[in-house]
């Protein structure tokens, strides 16, 4: 018997690389999902329909798409499975393909037979410990714990979170169809930084610094950052929202320096638009996408303003999202 389950990917309203120094984020799972289908197999296979590409897993690290399935697999496996991959989250564009493969994956290899919690910590074991990337909790959490209509605000240090409900506006992803190379390379340099941080400021993570200029960079980011989504979290109109959301991404700019100038130039044309209440970058950075909070009704003029802004600029067109908040992880059916 084949058994299928979803996983959603997710977008970061406020909250950027504090998730890894335990601190606070708030972001939404999508309307965009991965499904996987699990099948009984000899042996372990895997297809992805989005790459057209049937392979035998290797359960070791190749540096391979496959890297995420064949972690899962070592991970929550026990007989051998044919997956086959499903996906309508956009890979590399920072909107968590990732952890929704592996959510999905995870999921459908054990028959949905998981504590949800022990879901998302053993997932996020795959990508830091298998895959490699010194990543926090957030994007598996919310796949597996979000909820429609609503934002998540997670405590990444205790592990728990409150929904908080979503103002009257549209968020609308761009995507900037870049991806520079120093994305991986100085992801894992701001761990490092911000390790080296908390010895130089003597605490075991940032989470424990009050917000203040006189912080080293990266520290003032995270502190700032952190009570940024605690004021998100208690705010009662979207222009204070987006008013957050610029400061974020002028932090993430200027103390964190993980944008990039397409980043820059699509949050700064957003910014001219006068529907749009706030943008920022959300996702790793050096590339990717930008969210954008406006004004229901002018969903399609904004489209149409930054697309031909950015195609203007940089003589490529971006990727255009309608986002809504989703329900977490699942189960689809079974044949």
């Amino acid at each position: 018997m084949s058994v299928i389950f979803r996983a959603p990917g997710r977008v970061n309203l406020i909250g950027e690389h504090t998730d890894y120094n335990g601190g606070f984020v708030l972001p939404i799972a999508i309307n965009f999902e991965c499904r996987v289908t699990a099948s009984p197999s000899d042996h372990w296979t895997v297809t992805s329909r989005q790459l057209n590409e049937t392979v035998a897993l290797p359960l070791e690290k190749t540096g391979r798409w496959t890297d995420y399935v064949a972690g899962v697999a070592l991970e929550f496996g026990s007989s051998p499975l044919h997956l086959e991959i499903d996906s309508a989250v956009p890979i590399g564009s920072g909107l968590s393909s990732s952890a929704a493969l592996e959510v999905a994956s995870a999921l459908a290899v054990t028959h949905g037979n998981i504590d949800r919690m022990a879901l998302v910590r053993r997932t996020n074991k795959v990508e830091r410990e298998f895959v490699g990337m010194p990543c926090g909790i957030m994007d598996q959490y919310v796949s597996v714990f979000g909820e429609k209509g609503h934002a998540l605000l997670i405590d990444c240090q205790s592990g728990t979170h409150r929904t908080v409900p979503l103002p009257e506006a549209s968020i609308l992803v761009v995507n900037s169809m870049v991806k520079h190379e120093l994305s991986g390379s100085a992801y894992r340099d701001r761990v490092r930084e911000c390790q080296e941080d908390c010895i130089t400021l003597g605490v075991t993570s940032l989470r424990e610094v009050t917000p203040s200029p006189n912080l080293p960079p990266r520290a003032r980011h995270v502190a700032s950052e952190n009570q940024r989504v605690l004021d998100f979290a208690e705010a009662k109109d979207a222009g204070t929202l987006g008013r957050l959301m610029i400061e974020s991404h002028i932090s993430l700019r200027d103390d964190y320096e993980v944008s990039c100038e397409e980043l820059d130039y699509l949050v700064d044309q957003s910014m001219q638009h006068p529907g749009v209440y706030g943008a920022r970058m959300t996702g790793g950075g050096f590339g990717g996408c930008i969210v954008a909070l406006l004004t229901p009704e002018t969903e399609a003029d904004y489209e149409q303003f930054i697309r031909e802004s950015y195609k203007n600029e940089y003589l490529m067109e971006p990727e255009i999202y309608r986002v809504s908040a989703a329900e977490g992880a699942g189960r689809v059916s079974s044949s």
